[in-house]
């Protein structure tokens, strides 16, 4: 299952970029999506035990100036994504060692409907006129985002 339906991936997408995708996009952009959170979600771990706790805060999630300046956009667009649709994908990855605390959980929504504009906004920063991002707009997108985040 994907962290985000098609739907709301969609309608992410035109309110923050006007990006128009197919599903066979969307799954290439949730594809990067799920890695990320993942990704953040380890990172998290590894400051939660250099902090000597058995629970992943959220202030061990490293996220950055512009990833909450970010955040802070994505809430005022007012999409929201359904936790169990995040609980469920991680419930596919590797377990991690330690759990996350409850604000945290509830945050996860936020988190990648977060990544989801920061990608959006990146296909559009680098292409202004792209309307129907191609792979490789949404491929280097993510290579972006890997190199920032």
């Amino acid at each position: 299952m994907a962290v985000v339906g098609f739907a709301k991936l969609e309608a992410l997408l035109r309110k923050a970029a006007s990006l128009d995708i197919d599903k066979n996009k969307a799954k290439e952009i949730t594809d990067i999506v799920e890695k990320k959170l993942y990704d953040l979600l380890l990172i998290g771990e590894r400051n939660a035990k250099f902090n000597n706790r058995e629970v992943i805060w959220e202030c061990d999630v490293p996220l950055t100036k512009g990833f909450l300046e970010s955040m802070h956009k994505f809430r005022e667009l007012e999409e929201e994504f359904p936790l169990q649709d995040v609980l469920d994908f991680l419930a596919t990855k590797p377990p991690l060692k330690y759990p996350l605390e409850a604000e945290l959980e509830k945050k996860l929504p936020e988190i990648v409907g977060t990544l989801i504009y920061i990608l959006a906004r990146i296909m559009k920063e680098v292409d202004p006129g792209v309307r129907q991002p191609s792979s490789e707009d949404i491929e280097r997108a993510g290579k972006i985002l890997d190199l920032t985040m």
